[in-house]
């Protein structure tokens, strides 16, 4: 039975709460949990949190008054209109100085709000992301935190005690003020998005071109796996090919509806890149793809009315699987790369002072986009801190450059055959226009000044101009 008053609360006991309270308790902490639903909450602590040093509350006043102070509460509830009802709920009961801690999957912008608003109750709020899906949140995810600095002075014993850890390296990192912790869980999550994209047109091309089986290429991600690819999202797509379906004895992944799903953060990282003014088109691709699968309906449809079919190209099997490889490492240093030109453009336009090789830092253990090649990333933030892209960098290119060939012929055998690869291809021409000194964008200023008078600028002169065009 606990005696003594709790080191922290954890509001919201679904699987990725109930863990993370379990992981809490585990680093020696004592818990109090309370959820909407009292029949969860009186699961939770006869079951898996039976004999541990968690204690279940039914009402938010004994929740909040189980704490010590200052309070130290984290809201693990559906982003939205839910952590507005709790942070409601909880200003009764808050006194200057606690701290509430929003670990969910807010929008940034939402969180910057929240927090002007416990700023006026003298309370402090933070915005952390959390990446692990559910075994890191048990056993150590990577978090990301946000918000004032005396706030996660605060949080911070917590945290590192429960993030993951690589050697002696913790996965937790403060990314800044206001709602920077929100902001790089969100642009990890479009990275997320294109890199599992990039390994899903992978296996769609061997697949379609090889004619393999999902355990043929299961068997092909996990050697890859061994050596420069080696990522947490590409291990699992190794076991997931290789499951089989108890009932049929068919790969169970050949028998899952080709329609993803998403909960909006690829979106917003999106919307926002566009609201900065950075691109992010491999980012942009996956989300897309995500919505033309979501088109199911037509799609079947429009398979049997567009009959404009393409003839499958022959293919040598180990050049393929060679290119492939290519493709998929470009494509995922160009993902990382549009994803760190965001979170700097971000830091300089919101204050958030985000360290770019902290981010690459955390990012290499506990989170759902951790791989190798992040400490490659890290190097070369550890030499140009400052650096608005990566691609700037030589050693960083010439990963790219030296890879070029083989990622340029997968691109061409995949659409000469039919075969979309929107990440892929996208990567590449991110990559072809970066590198570019001079793009066709003059016509484009031409024509807007012919049909709206927008004015253009000269490469021979200063200033900006406008052309009566039809004269």
């Amino acid at each position: 039975m606990v005696m003594r008053k709790s080191d922290i609360g954890l509001i919201g006991l679904a699987t990725m709460g109930a863990n993370l309270a379990l992981n809490i308790e585990d680093k020696g902490f004592v818990v109090s949990v309370y959820n909407r639903t009292a029949d969860r909450t009186k699961a939770f602590i006869e079951h898996r949190a039976k004999g541990k040093n968690i204690s279940a509350h039914f009402s938010m006043e004994d929740f909040v008054k189980s704490l010590d102070k200052p309070r130290r509460i984290i809201l693990m509830v559906k982003a939205g209109e839910a952590v507005d009802e709790f942070l409601n709920q909880l200003l009764v009961y808050l006194e200057s100085g606690d701290v509430v801690v929003d670990g969910g999957n807010s929008h940034f912008k939402d969180t910057e709000r929240r927090m002007k608003m416990l700023e006026e109750h003298s309370i402090h709020f933070m915005g952390v992301g959390i990446s692990g899906g559910e075994e890191g949140a048990l056993k150590g995810p990577c978090i990301m935190a946000g918000g004032p600095p005396e706030a996660e002075e605060i949080m911070r014993p917590v945290f590192v005690k429960i993030a993951a850890k690589i050697e002696d390296d913790v996965c937790y990192g403060y990314m800044g003020s206001g709602g920077a912790g929100h902001f790089v869980k969100m642009v990890h999550n479009g990275i997320e998005y294109a890199i599992m994209q990039a390994i899903a047109e992978v296996y769609d091309i061997f697949t379609v071109l090889l004619g393999l089986g999902a355990p043929a290429v299961s068997r092909i991600f996990a050697e890859w796996n061994a050596g420069e690819l080696n990522s947490f999202l590409l291990e699992i797509a190794s076991e997931v090919l290789a499951k089989i379906d108890e009932e049929t004895k068919r790969p169970l992944v050949e028998l899952i509806l080709d329609k993803a799903g998403q909960k909006g953060t690829g979106k917003w990282t999106s919307q926002t890149a566009m609201d900065l003014g950075v691109p992010v088109p491999t980012i942009d691709a996956a989300v897309s793809a995500r919505n033309v699968s979501a088109l199911k309906e037509e799609r079947v449809a429009a398979s049997k009315t567009i009959t404009c079919t393409t003839n499958v190209r022959h293919v040598d099997k180990p050049s393929l699987i060679s290119e492939a490889k290519s493709s998929l490492y470009c494509t995922m240093l160009i993902a990382f790369a549009q994803g760190m030109s965001l979170i700097s453009m971000a830091s300089k336009e919101f204050g958030y002072a985000t360290k770019l090789r902290e981010v690459a830092r955390i990012w290499r253990g506990g989170c759902i986009i951790r791989a190798r090649l992040l400490n490659m990333i890290m190097d070369v933030y550890s030499r140009r801190p400052d650096l608005t892209n990566l691609l700037l960098d030589s050693a960083y290119a010439k990963e790219l450059c030296e890879r070029q060939v083989e990622w340029r012929s997968l691109i061409s055998t995949a659409k000469l055959s039919g075969i979309p690869c929107p990440a892929i291809a996208s990567a590449l021409d991110y990559f072809d226009s970066f590198r570019r000194e001079r793009l066709p964008a003059n016509l484009i200023q031409a024509l807007r000044d012919r049909f709206g008078a927008h004015g253009y600028e000269r490469i021979d002169k200063p200033g900006t101009f406008h052309t009566d065009w039809g004269s």
